[in-house]
């Protein structure tokens, strides 16, 4: 382990605690009467550390923001707008920073002239709802991965799998069933600047199910063994305008995917749109595990839980989704403009994950870094055969009391070797993000059939 790398987990937290672990078919130990005592006094429900940090820095968890405030609205309230930077990390100071950072944040600063990250007063607003906390309890004892080691074969839903995360298998998937309510429908951009300060936008309606967020399920078998299921329906460019695109992700094999061509009338299987096969319209610059910052199956890489460090992360990132922005002020030539995104030190939990010997990815390594309220995926550095640093991609992050989560939803990726960069779901410039779409069945599991797809595309 590096010394920016640090364990931070207090000593007589050794589940916490354990680090350098990989994920095996080995079954671990279900969480023991002591650990399961610790969850809502000194760590959070879903395990984070519920105190302060050594310095002060990083405060006690308190609730997080589970009432919403006035006029609350995703993009038109910034509840900590009246904060202000504590300081900013740029070039001239970077090395100082430096064991608070990644790689991949301390290569943007030093590649990119003026490139900067403005450091805010933590605000730990991640709610916990009550079925949250309760589920994951149960979870400690009956969650467990099967078959290759990376599948997931009990958990219930409505809660995060493994409080106590033993290796990074099980911290990768506390990440892929965090709660962020059962579903949403946005209307989002995709956009890929050029150097001349325009871009190219990709806009589409996102339409997104996560049926383990419904702490009535049991199991895999009550919602056929699915994980998420994704649906984008293409608005523009004019050229790709009525293009579907549908994403079934499951806790056991790789992902379903189908596509919608509007001038053939006609939804064919895409065994080839996952993994590292880039996404049309983007210039090899996006891949489609990065949807999300990740998404589809575990089973090409080995995953090593490294363990706890404190580290700046974009977090309560309401000015990005202020609905008022304008993308051409949002937008620069090399990244997005400095002044939109607000950078906060939390603990995050860090996972290396390595290309198996026996399978092949563009990306040979990448290091995830989890918040730890949240289990929201908030900075990941890709790198490539040869083990170069190749392309940094990080997540917002904002609470959103309606449905009692914090959610990530936009994300920037920017190419190293390229010196080109993309953002994805965003929702500036007044476009509808609804994160309650599936309470009243607005959203639900036939709108993600291939026959739903079609119809909608014929219309």
């Amino acid at each position: 382990m590096d010394k920016t790398t640090r364990n931070l987990c207090r000593p007589g937290l050794m589940a916490l605690a354990i680090a350098a672990l990989t994920a095996s078919s080995a079954a671990w130990p279900a969480a023991s009467e002591t650990e399961l005592a610790s969850l809502g006094k000194t760590l959070t429900p879903i395990g984070a550390e519920a105190g302060k940090n050594a310095d002060g820095t990083i405060p006690a968890w308190t609730g997080g923001m589970s009432k919403a405030p006035a006029g609350w609205k995703p993009g038109t309230v910034d509840p900590f707008k009246d904060d202000k930077p504590l300081y900013s990390i740029d070039a001239s100071n970077v090395d100082k920073y430096a064991d608070k950072l990644s790689a991949g944040q301390v290569a943007l600063i030093k590649t990119y002239a003026g490139y900067r990250m403005d450091v805010y007063p933590s605000r730990r607003s991640c709610p916990v709802p009550d079925t949250v906390a309760q589920q994951t309890r149960k979870n400690g004892t009956t969650a467990k991965l099967g078959g290759e080691g990376w599948q997931l074969e009990q958990v219930l839903g409505g809660g995060i799998p493994f409080p106590f995360p033993k290796n990074g298998a099980e911290a990768m998937w506390n990440y892929k069933l965090r709660y962020t309510g059962m579903g949403r429908r946005a209307q989002i951009s995709a956009l890929l600047p050029d150097k001349d300060g325009g871009y190219t936008e990709n806009k589409q309606w996102a339409y997104e199910l996560y049926p383990f967020n419904d702490p009535a399920v049991t199991g895999p078998a009550d919602v056929g063994g699915i994980e998420s299921m994704l649906l984008y329906e293409v608005l523009s460019p004019a050229s790709r305008a009525g293009e579907g695109y549908l994403i079934h992700a499951y806790l056991d094999k790789p992902q379903d995917a189908w596509i919608y061509f509007p001038g053939q009338r006609r939804v064919r299987r895409s065994p080839t749109f996952a993994y590292d096969n880039p996404i049309a319209g983007f210039d090899n610059l996006y891949f489609v595990d990065q949807i999300n910052v990740f998404t589809g199956a575990l089973d090409r890489y080995d995953y090593k839980l490294v363990g706890k460090k404190e580290m700046f992360v974009p977090y309560n990132s309401y000015k990005l989704i202020d609905k008022k922005n304008k993308f051409k002020d949002m937008l620069g030539p090399d990244y997005v403009n400095r002044d939109f995104m607000r950078y906060e030190p939390h603990r995050v939990w860090v996972v290396e994950a390595t290309v198996k010997a026996d399978k092949r990815h563009s990306f040979a390594k990448r290091v995830f870094h989890f918040d730890e309220d949240s289990w929201a995926l908030l900075q990941v550095d890709m790198y490539d055969a040869k083990g170069n640093l190749w392309r940094v991609q990080e997540g917002s992050l904002w609470a959103a009391p309606d449905v009692g989560a914090c959610i990530t939803y936009e994300t920037q990726m920017y190419d190293l070797v390229a010196r080109r960069y993309v953002v994805d779901n965003w929702t500036a410039e007044g476009e509808v993000i609804d994160l309650t779409a599936a309470k009243d069945g607005r959203v639900n599991q036939a709108t993600f059939s291939p026959d739903q797809m079609r119809r909608r595309g014929e219309r």
